[in-house]
């Protein structure tokens, strides 16, 4: 905070979504507006000094910001930035904060759990007991595969941490190579993302959306993987060519894939994904336990403090990177 004036803090919601649980913590410090669109939003955004958004899918505060005028901060409770990166908060001196860390752990147990899920082939025990129909079948070992873990932040680096407890052999890809790393076998760069895709059993995305990683997983990420490799999207939807990966199960260059994001959501009732019995999905839930929505403003409120007390954020977003370093 930069003055003695009582700041402003506007929380930016979905349209039809409540104020985040807790909220109300920040009303003895702060004036709190609340907008849910476009119009609302350039209502409440003059004199604002600090924004908490809720919305990660986002597009008003591209369209209001012309009525910035003092916006100091912005928090975003969700992992990934992507919808916040316009152009114009990414040259301002708008300080960008994220929720790195909440949802780390329970996005690692969704992962190992689909992981397990396809090993003792679940999908199908749950197509026959519904069927009422007693088949026995041989099923895989977990142990001893490996997985590819590409995005190895902190949400990669729980996935690591989970999947070699039980004896698999996790590898990362991310920007810097890392070769002792204690939670993988090893970290790849970037540019090895094709040969380390040949050697995975798992292929697990956990990057975030970028320009770089829009559109990564197409039709030749799916020809460099094994066929019987099952591919695992807990990061963004856009990540991963829709229509390429459809081919590439149809046409048996993978076995399966975990699906909890999409390009489109929520995934229409006739798109050709839900009849794929290979396939696994959620929607977009990978990372949401019981109270997390009241974590996100516990984690807000903490941050708020600091910024209060001009103190150091936590969780910064390089803007032009598009993701989070570690809290400090």
């Amino acid at each position: 905070m930069t003055d003695s004036r009582k700041p402003v803090v506007t929380v930016l919601t979905a349209p039809g979504e409540p104020a985040p649980p807790g909220i109300e913590a920040v009303k003895a410090r702060a004036e709190v507006r609340f907008a849910c669109d476009e119009p609302t939003l350039r209502e409440s955004l003059p004199g604002t000094d600090v924004m908490m958004v809720t919305d990660f899918r986002t597009e008003a505060l591209e369209a209001a910001w012309p009525c910035a005028d003092k916006l100091q901060w912005i928090h975003a409770t969700s992992a990934g930035v992507d919808a916040l990166m316009f152009p114009a908060l990414i040259k301002s001196d708008v300080v960008v904060t994220n929720a790195r860390g909440i949802f780390d752990r329970t996005i690692a147990e969704y992962v190992l759990c689909t992981i397990l899920m396809f090993a003792k082939d679940f999908p199908r025990s749950i197509r026959l007991q519904m069927n009422q129909e007693w088949k026995h079948r041989d099923t895989e070992r977990a142990e001893g595969k490996q997985v590819l873990v590409v995005g190895a932040g902190s949400i990669g680096r729980q996935i690591g941490r989970l999947v070699n407890a039980i004896g698999l052999h996790a590898h990362g890809i991310a920007r810097t190579p890392r070769h002792d790393d204690p939670d993988f076998v090893a970290v790849h760069g970037n540019d090895e993302l094709y040969e380390q895709l040949s050697h995975a059993d798992f292929v697990v995305i956990a990057a975030p959306l970028t320009p770089q990683t829009e559109g990564l997983f197409d039709a030749k990420a799916f020809a460099a993987m094994k066929k019987t490799a099952r591919l695992i999207n807990i990061g963004r939807g856009p990540i991963v060519n829709t229509e390429a990966l459809l081919k590439a199960l149809d046409d048996g260059e993978i076995a399966g894939a975990g699906l909890d994001v999409f390009e489109e959501e929520p995934l229409p009732s006739d798109h050709p994904l839900w009849q794929r019995e290979n396939v696994i999905m959620t929607a977009h839930m990978a990372g949401d336990f019981i109270g997390w929505k009241r974590a996100l403003t516990d984690q807000f409120l903490e941050n708020f403090d600091r910024w209060h007390k001009r103190g150091e954020l936590f969780n910064l977003v390089d803007k032009e990177l598009g993701y989070a370093g570690s809290k400090k």
